[in-house]
């Protein structure tokens, strides 16, 4: 059995939805070399989140910031953490919603997705700055 594992730091990003399929890809070469295997991919961070979803119409990514936007609003008075901005505590609960990871089939080396998945980086901070990801191949 081949392991792969490799931390990449992506680039920063505004607050919304973001296609990083391909870059995963292309941080990962090796992964070529897999023809059936597992991939595990973990964001470092409690205030983004990682998803599989609608790789084509970029309105699927406006539409879904909007849908966590209305489901967890910024400014409730009930919140207590509040230091760090308005928009970090809601930041923390729709990652703990999305969720930080992701377990894809790799075959004949690449991710074995459908016709129109791709993977998201859901940023919810308005300056999140770079994020940490660590994928894990197994094949």
């Amino acid at each position: 059995m081949k392991i792969i594992q490799k931390e990449l730091k992506l680039k920063p990003r505004s607050r919304g939805f973001h296609l990083i399929t391909r870059e995963i890809e292309e941080a990962i070469p090796e992964i070529r070399e897999i023809d059936a295997g597992m991939a595990f991919i973990h964001l470092k961070h409690t205030s983004a989140s990682l998803t599989l979803n609608e790789n084509a119409d970029p309105d699927v990514r406006r539409d879904m910031e909007s849908i966590f936007n209305n489901i967890v609003r910024e400014n409730q008075p009930w919140y207590t953490h509040t230091f760090e901005g308005s928009d970090d505590m809601p930041a923390h609960a729709k990652s703990s919603i999305i969720g930080p990871q992701l377990s894809l089939p790799v075959s004949s080396g690449r991710f074995n997705l459908g016709t129109w998945q791709g993977i998201y980086l859901c940023e919810h901070r308005n300056h999140g700055g770079a994020r940490r990801i660590v994928v894990t191949v197994l094949g």
